[in-house]
């Protein structure tokens, strides 16, 4: 479990984050939604250790971030796989290589060891034997994405952090980037965070929600009662276009 608890955070003079608090539990989809400024972005951050923080505390299962020391943070590493929004896959290495990375960075295996989980990690993720000797360049970019989950996987993380995973995809390969997220989110009982702006993603996966309006906590909730909150910044940002618009007008129609 990750706690933000009472967060500050300034940019020469000027606040980003307002007292935020929140618990993000294991086996979920943490999911920061919010507009574009509304500090979703810098919290991850935050949360990650990127941004020092003015104020407050994160803590993850009980452990400090800002006070840890160097070795408690290099252990922390460890337990994190992240996501990055346009999958970050190393140009020059093939498929099975950029899996094989993080383990032969941080890991004490054997290379027969680390092929083997490389090549456990990716199946799971549904890339078939014969795409792994292909460059990114040579692979959708569904597929990219999927062999960047099974990165951020390789080293069996504890926390997972995915910043925007469906950037770019087209809806369909979308809501399977997400089931994927969230099948390994409750195989593997990680404490996952996801930084989004989707609403298909929202509603698909967001076990847990917490919606920033201008660097402070505006709504936190479940997709289930999201519709039906009736919190004015929250229906800005939900029913922004014409078609969620329409939708809204059918749930609040509804007995």
């Amino acid at each position: 479990m990750i706690q933000v608890d009472n967060v500050y955070k300034q940019f020469e003079g000027l606040e980003v984050l307002t007292g935020i608090s929140t618990e993000m539990r294991d086996g979920q989809c943490n999911m920061i939604i919010g507009q574009s400024g509304s500090g979703k972005t810098v919290l991850m951050k935050s949360i990650i250790g990127l941004h020092n923080i003015d104020r407050g505390r994160i803590l993850y299962d009980g452990r400090d971030l800002p006070k840890m020391t160097q070795k408690e943070l290099l252990h922390l590493r460890r337990e994190v796989g992240m996501l990055f929004q346009g999958a970050a896959l190393f140009d020059s290495e093939t498929v099975l290589q950029n899996v094989m990375f993080p383990l032969e960075m941080f890991s004490s295996m054997t290379r027969i060891e680390i092929e083997k989980r490389a090549k456990f990690c990716l199946s799971r993720v549904n890339i078939q034997p014969a795409a792994y000797h292909l460059m990114p360049a040579e692979i959708s970019g569904g597929m990219q994405k999927r062999v960047a989950i099974a990165r951020a996987i390789a080293m069996n993380p504890k926390y997972l952090f995915c910043d925007e995973p469906n950037s770019g995809l087209d809806p369909v390969t979308s809501l399977v980037i997400d089931k994927l997220i969230h099948e390994i989110t409750e195989e593997y009982n990680i404490c996952t965070v996801i930084n989004s702006h989707d609403m298909n993603s929202i509603l698909e996966i967001g076990d847990h929600i917490i919606f920033l309006k201008e660097g402070k906590k505006a709504w936190e909730g479940k997709k289930d009662t999201i519709y039906t909150e009736g919190n004015e910044a929250l229906d800005d940002f939900i029913f922004a276009s014409n078609l969620f618009k329409l939708l809204k007008s059918k749930v609040r129609a509804e007995p």
